[in-house]
């Protein structure tokens, strides 16, 4: 009886017809992986200066013609967040990478518009401090599981959703909201940054941040659980 074709592909011509049954390759395959330090502190930090800075100058604290030196000052930040979100990649963390950059690309925008003053700059600013707001809005939702980071993005909605409303309708009034709503999101993302240092440094939860399932299992999970269904992570797999 002849053999089958695709035994036939298989021990002899590869390009022959038929089906062609390859190895199991597992055996075959290692991944090396790069143990980084987490950038997430220095990401929040980051947004917390930088909230400190425009939510001060939307208080009063700064003279009225302030707007460069603010916009110079917050231009760092840009550079700083940036580097947390390629980092953020590396550790295929697309929750905080795509976070780090948005907000990245946030003070970028805002810093140049401060510092160059076009016209209808103060009008685009509102538009992009809504897109903001949205953008806050659909990673909280996503978000749940890292309630530190998630509490950060909560505030984050109303202060940029405030600031939008202020810059496209030119009212102090809620130009001071959104500055103290700015100082509150500084607060909150500073213990975030703290809270996540402290845990860095000693290994374990120290502050309260809330980490609850896969989080949870990032910290306290054995090696085994965290190389689970790693064949299938971006960079990994084939195809994005």
């Amino acid at each position: 009886m002849p053999e089958p074709a695709g035994e036939e592909a298989a021990d002899g011509d590869p390009l022959a017809g038929g089906r062609h049954f390859e190895p199991d390759l597992r055996r075959m395959t290692r991944i090396n992986l790069r143990p980084i330090a987490s950038p997430m502190p220095l990401g929040f930090y980051a947004v917390a200066i930088a909230s400190v800075i425009v939510g001060c100058f939307q208080l009063g604290v700064f003279e009225e013609n302030a707007h460069r030196a603010v916009g110079l000052a917050i231009l760092p930040a840009f550079v700083l967040q940036l580097v947390v979100s390629w980092f953020a990649l590396g550790a295929r963390d697309v929750v905080a990478a795509t976070l780090m950059a948005c907000f990245s690309g946030l003070w970028l925008a805002s810093g140049l518009n401060l510092v160059l003053d076009p016209p209808g700059g103060t009008r685009v600013l509102g538009v992009l401090n809504a897109m903001f707001a949205l953008f806050a809005l659909l990673m909280a939702s996503v978000a749940g599981r890292k309630r530190a980071l998630w509490l950060v993005l909560c505030t984050a909605v109303p202060r940029f959703a405030v600031a939008a409303l202020a810059n496209l309708t030119g009212a102090s009034s809620l130009a001071t909201l959104s500055g103290a709503l700015g100082l509150l999101l500084a607060a909150v993302a500073l213990y975030t940054a703290f809270a996540l240092m402290l845990e860095d440094m000693h290994g374990r939860q120290i502050l309260p941040i809330g980490r609850i399932g896969p989080a949870h299992h990032a910290l306290e999970g054995a090696l085994s659980v965290q190389l689970r269904d790693l064949e299938r992570q971006a960079g990994v797999r084939r195809t994005l």
